[in-house]
């Protein structure tokens, strides 16, 4: 294995890396307010369910901040679940597409080529495909 070899493997890899981490991020924020709203009944009534057991002790909590808890926990809950979604999404597609790319589309190039088109056209792809509008 040659020198050069390595080292165009080693920038391909941090490349495609460094796409894909980004392209995570990318997609956990248009993915974290849908998921908000959808949660919304069901983080609501749990912190009110919190809220009435620690109202035993305490007097009337104030409207704000049980309104402050529930937008508290629900940013907590969409903020966790679309990091999860987006990651497990974005690696799927891109673990398919290089075995797409790989034994199929790319099956006659040399190994090294075969390497750097199904990772970095992967990589391209997913971070296209993150960018777009939903």
């Amino acid at each position: 294995v040659s020198t050069q070899s390595t080292g165009q493997a080693v920038v391909s890899t941090q490349s495609t890396g460094q796409a894909v981490v980004s392209t995570q991020s990318t997609g956990k924020y248009s993915l974290k307010h849908k998921i908000a709203q959808k949660r919304h009944a069901g983080v609501t009534a749990e912190v009110m369910q919190q809220v009435a057991d620690a109202s035993n002790d305490m007097k009337k909590t104030v409207k704000k901040e049980k309104d402050d808890r529930v937008l508290f926990k629900k940013t907590e809950v969409a903020d966790l679940e679309a990091t999860h979604f987006s990651i497990f999404y974005n690696n799927a597609l891109f673990l398919f597409l290089t075995i797409i790319l790989s034994f199929y589309v790319l099956k006659n190039f040399s190994a090294g080529a075969n390497y750097l088109g199904s990772s970095v056209t992967s990589a391209c792809i997913v971070a296209f495909l993150s960018t777009g509008s939903n």
